[in-house]
């Protein structure tokens, strides 16, 4: 009886191990050397001047253009952002203002977080 098992056990081991090993691969067809790379940035902006008007998409394009430290481009994007809407979270107000100071709208900037110190506070969930 051991001897039985002594040679069953090693064969369902090794069984096991040569069905793992037994990949079937599918060979595809090649488009190109190159992966497709989208810019994002770029698309949103193609939208933008096509005439698309919308607060998630200027939000992206202000803060795009805010964390690549482009702050004139982020003045851009956020004064068309302002203009459709003021009910925005704290930070939009911050980075408006700091985009303004950097193209010497300094007046505009300080009404600005004149204007945020003013707005009443409310807790929003997301």
């Amino acid at each position: 009886m051991q001897k039985k098992l002594a040679i069953l056990v090693p064969l369902i081991v090794f069984s096991f191990r040569a069905t793992a090993q037994n990949e079937t691969f599918y060979k595809t067809d090649k488009v190109g050397e190159k992966y497709a790379y989208v810019d994002v940035i770029k698309t949103y902006e193609k939208v933008a001047a096509k005439g698309y008007k919308s607060v998630d998409l200027f939000q992206k394009l202000g803060n795009s253009s805010y964390s690549q430290c482009e702050l004139e481009k982020a003045a851009e994007w956020y004064t068309k952002l302002f203009a459709l809407t003021t009910d925005l979270d704290p930070v939009y107000y911050y980075r408006y203002a700091e985009s303004l100071r950097f193209i010497s709208e300094n007046e505009k900037a300080d009404a600005l977080i004149e204007k945020l110190k003013r707005k009443p506070k409310t807790s929003r969930k997301s």
